[in-house]
């Protein structure tokens, strides 16, 4: 299992369009992948999974993954949060 923590810098946190975005970045993945915050787990997989979460800027998420590319996944996935710009 790899694990990252990343903070969520985006002004708007992530919404409807960064949602999709990052459910899109994670299916080119095999690796199981959640997205802990708060005490809850994400999916990021699934876009109501990632909408429910309310993402919001200045939250702090852990990015877990584990399987064959759960290292590429988890650096890909904390790029995108941490470089997302709107």
């Amino acid at each position: 299992m790899v694990k990252q923590d990343v903070l969520i810098t985006n002004p708007t946190g992530i919404h409807a369009r960064p949602a999709t975005m990052l459910v899109d970045l994670s299916k080119k993945f095999e690796s199981n992948i959640v997205i802990e915050f708060e005490g809850i787990k994400i999916n990021p997989k699934s876009i109501l999974s990632v909408l429910s979460g309310e993402l919001k800027s200045g939250k702090k998420i852990s990015v877990d993954a584990s399987g064959p590319d759960a290292n590429e996944a988890v650096n890909a996935i904390c790029n995108f949060i941490r470089t997302l710009k709107e």
